[in-house]
């Protein structure tokens, strides 16, 4: 640990503002779009060669993106021009320690590069930086990994609902009479109704900021709906909750809000905040046909969003979107087929939740130098160069 240097990061490496691109001149290309926020579209040009490393400059403030391929770094983001003889690796993980609170006086919110070369930071030798970003990235494979199969999942499950409930090619549909109906044929015996008949729509608790707390279950906001429980998710500890308000692993929400999404809730059991519903099938319906039909009709839903600043839809558009409803004996073979896949990526989502918690708990020990593990036998993890 001795031979740690503290440097300021401008020592380290250099970073550098991204480039122009306005949207007239972007053409749809193999290369991705990094900004503040990650991957936004692609371009027919990069201008950077990977390894890469992109870090907020404005809008998601601080966050930090690794990059594998030739990529184009928008003017909302800097990228790491020269990482000075450094791990690339590491050095992305480095970034995410970092402070940018304070990097600007501008009215908007932005981060100043000269600002964060200025930062102090402790720079480790080569080797064992190559270890540290060994550790940390085996974490980030195996949730990227995880992420896939529930990629995977996910689309055979649509696919078998498209199949079955738009193409109408569900099992023994050859032998079924059609009868005409406002959205078109439709099997004898299916109804059309409006999505307000066939669930209930909970919308969530106003949590004030003085419910905000350290301590008790977590408050589902839309952050968590996109990222999961994390260290920054606010906890109600209080008791005289309405248990309507609880949600369980596995119940289905729907932002009404901001995304427009329809989700199923994969986290510890929480407290519903506004701006999502909580829905709950109405008799007669199963829980994952409902949770497939919302999602394919989120373009009608999304078609009468209101709002310039945050699109929202009002309660009324529950009565004016419709879908089909099969027979229930059809509803449950459904769910019977995509019962296992369900639960299969509600694991999935849980151990890559835990990984993440585990890996974000390493992250500053590891990189800081508080956690030494010059004398662990890492194996495989490491790359040769550094075996």
């Amino acid at each position: 640990m001795s031979e740690w240097r503290e440097v300021s990061l401008g020592e380290m490496l250099t970073l550098q503002r991204g480039f122009d691109l306005p949207a007239r001149d972007r053409t749809e290309g193999p290369f991705p779009i990094v900004s503040s926020s990650g991957v936004t579209g692609w371009h027919a040009e990069s201008k950077v060669a990977p390894p890469g490393v992109v870090i907020g400059r404005y809008g998601s403030l601080g966050s930090v993106h690794w990059v594998t391929e030739p990529f184009w770094p928008l003017n909302t983001s800097l990228w790491v021009k020269d990482f000075g003889g450094n791990d690339e690796r590491f050095v992305s993980y480095l970034l995410k320690t970092v402070s940018v609170d304070g990097s600007t006086a501008s009215a908007v919110p932005g981060v100043n590069r000269n600002h964060l070369h200025r930062l102090p930071v402790r720079r480790p030798p080569v080797d064992a930086q190559r270890r540290i970003a060994a550790v940390l990235s085996a974490f980030d494979d195996l949730i990227e990994i995880n992420e896939r199969r529930i990629e995977l999942l996910e689309d055979l499950a649509r696919a078998l609902y498209r199949e079955w409930f738009v193409r109408l090619r569900f099992p023994g549909h050859a032998e079924v009479d059609f009868t005409e109906s406002d959205v078109g044929p439709i099997p004898e015996g299916w109804l059309v109704s409006a999505f307000a008949a066939i669930g209930e729509f909970l919308n969530g608790y106003a949590f004030k900021p003085s419910h905000w707390g350290a301590e008790g279950i977590p408050i589902i906001k839309i952050k968590e709906l996109k990222q999961g429980v994390t260290t920054a998710t606010p906890r109600y500890g209080g008791v005289d909750l309405d248990s309507r308000y609880f949600v369980d692993p596995g119940e289905l929400l729907f932002s009404w809000s901001a995304d427009l999404g329809v989700y199923v809730w994969a986290g510890e059991r929480g407290a519903l905040n506004q701006h999502l519903f909580k829905v709950s099938p109405a008799a007669g319906i199963e829980r994952a046909y409902l949770y497939y039909s919302l999602e394919a009709a989120l373009p009608q839903f999304r078609s009468r969003a209101q709002g310039t600043t945050m699109k929202h839809i009002k309660r009324s558009a529950l009565t004016e979107v419709d879908c089909v409803v099969p027979d229930r004996a059809l509803q449950a073979a459904f769910s019977e087929t995509v019962g296992p896949m369900h639960d299969q990526v509600l694991t999935l989502k849980n151990e890559a939740a835990r990984l993440a918690v585990t890996r974000d708990l390493l992250l500053p020990r590891l990189v800081t130098g508080r956690l030494d593990i010059s004398d662990i036998d890492l194996g495989e993890l490491l790359p040769p160069e550094a075996a």
